[in-house]
């Protein structure tokens, strides 16, 4: 338990307002007007598309009417004042000695009471706009329920760091309980926490977000989302040219150029499309990753980045739930690995906005670093050296012969019966990508096991190396379809608590296997998962 004294310890560094653990109720800084006001602009920007049929509505009557713009104008952003004001008048937050209350909302009131010994993550945001008033956003969560997040949204930094490390304490002091040859202990590490030296593990340079932002380029992804847009694009960017002076029928008429000729233009096309967009994949990159480290502190992982919004995310290592070594096919021909501490998924965090934050992602890491940082999480781990176990070839048979190669027979001989031969010449080359993409899947399957762990590598192009440890599954399930049964092999899924994983067309014996050793480590171990 804590000395009463503790109660009184937190002590901001502001001038104009003491802020303490004294059970009253306290307003947050001024500057969370900002905050609120930015939050209002995003709601109003994400919900745009509710309201473009109303604009599409009214356009006609406000066109003959332009004198209405003003007064509507006036109107929304009145509204926007009050509701950013209300916000700010209605949030008020208190603090114990055992949790923090907060108290928001206009007409829906949100109460949160959230215990300290609850808190599984402590989360910094500041905003650019914030650092001039040294202030930040604090969020504090629970491995329950994304409902239970607790967000203090503007208080002084150094008062924030003080709360932090009254949570940090009281989860120190807080006894665990560890299973030992059927004996149960409890043990109280006092202090122990207090008495550790936050140690830097990894820090990413300018260079390492250039290349993270060059090799996980999504350009594919985004030019197929473009691709009903085409046409209305090579008709503008026409346009564009013709008006000052540039001819593109003649420019690329076959006729006229020789091969050399209309290859370079198309290069030069190609890479005038990509450039922008690779740009802006590395303008992400810096902004979401700019001045990164990655510390330890005691039990704890602490990521700190951001070039607009400096975030810091705070995990406990008790938390991890599994470790993710990516790479893209672009990563293996830079030699660069991009790794992530998988943590407790709260229900429906995927969807939050800014989710993405809160996980823990190394960026562009090389093989040694990545393997310093797996060790340190999972000390006894084998992951540079096991062996994997490849899944079946009924996976190549099924999704080749049984799936993809009738589609093709099919689609082949209806576009020959409508005398659209032609088209094969371009949806043949389709299929047989199709086709590499699925033996490649296949060729990168893979599964290994060791007296502690679970290892998973799967891919295409690009390979991902998954483990964890047997004793925090949650739950297994062994699948088996007709074809499978007949040829007696199953589809594994393993279920943690951030998430499930997949092992497709292994033997049906060693599926068993695997879920009956994996239960019982959870049942001998009967350590916690969190």
């Amino acid at each position: 338990m804590m000395n009463s004294s503790d109660d009184l310890s937190l002590n901001s560094s502001t001038a104009d307002q003491k802020q303490s653990i004294n059970n009253q109720w306290q307003r947050i800084s001024p500057i969370a007007l900002l905050y609120f006001m930015v939050n209002v602009v995003q709601k109003l920007i994400g919900n745009i598309i509710y309201i473009i049929p109303a604009i599409i509505a009214g356009y006609s009557h406000l066109k003959e009417n332009p004198t209405l713009w003003l007064p509507i104008l006036f109107a929304v952003i009145g509204l926007i004042i009050i509701s950013v004001f209300l916000s700010f008048y209605f949030f008020q937050y208190r603090l114990t000695k055992s949790h923090i209350e907060i108290i928001s909302g206009v007409f829906a009131k949100k109460h949160i009471n959230l215990p300290f010994d609850r808190i599984q993550n402590i989360k910094f945001e500041q905003p650019i706009y914030y650092r001039p008033f040294n202030s930040t956003c604090l969020i504090l969560d629970t491995a329950g329920s994304n409902k239970q997040e607790a967000k203090v949204v503007a208080i002084d930094i150094d008062f924030a760091e003080q709360i932090k490390q009254k949570i940090l304490a009281v989860n120190q002091l807080t006894p665990t309980t560890i299973a030992t040859n059927n004996e149960t202990v409890n043990q109280t590490p006092a202090n122990s926490y207090h008495n550790t030296k936050e140690t830097i593990l990894n820090q990413r340079s300018l260079t390492d977000l250039i290349i993270h932002g060059l090799s996980n380029n999504r350009v594919w992804i985004f030019l197929a989302g473009l691709a009903p847009f085409f046409d209305n694009i090579a008709r503008f960017v026409g346009d564009k040219l013709s008006s000052i002076g540039i001819n593109t029928d003649q420019l690329f008429s076959i006729a006229e150029k020789s091969w050399w000729q209309i290859s370079l233009y198309a290069l030069t096309l190609t890479f005038l499309i990509l450039l922008p967009i690779t740009l802006f994949s590395v303008f992400g990159s810096i902004i979401s990753f700019y001045d990164f480290t990655l510390s330890k502190l005691g039990d704890r992982y602490i990521r700190r980045s951001g070039l607009l919004t400096k975030h810091e995310v705070t995990m406990k290592l008790s938390r991890l739930q599994m470790v993710i070594r990516q790479q893209d096919w672009l990563d293996i021909l830079l030699k660069r690995i991009n790794l992530k501490f998988e943590q407790n998924q709260n229900p429906g965090q995927n969807l939050q906005a800014g989710a993405h934050n809160n996980k823990i992602i190394v960026p562009s890491i090389k093989e040694h670093e990545c393997q310093a940082l797996i060790n340190d999480a999972y000390p006894n781990n084998n992951l540079a050296n096991i062996k994997f176990n490849a899944i079946s070839k009924r996976y190549l048979k099924r999704n080749l012969a049984y799936i993809l190669l009738p589609i093709y027979i099919g689609v082949a001989a209806l576009l020959i019966l409508n005398h659209k031969a032609m088209v094969l010449t371009w949806l043949s080359p389709l299929f047989l990508f199709i086709a590499l993409v699925i033996f490649m899947r296949w060729r990168r399957w893979g599964y290994a096991q060791d007296d502690n762990y679970l290892y998973i590598r799967k891919g295409a192009f690009g390979v991902d190396y998954l483990c964890f440890e047997r004793f925090k599954i949650q739950q297994t399930q062994f699948k088996q379809s007709i074809f499978l049964q007949r040829h007696r092999l199953c589809q594994l899924k393993i279920i943690l608590a951030s998430g499930g994983v997949t092992i497709p067309y292994i033997d049906q014996n060693v599926g068993y296997q695997i879920i009956n050793e994996s239960l019982y480590q959870v049942e001998q171990s009967r350590r916690s998962w969190m």
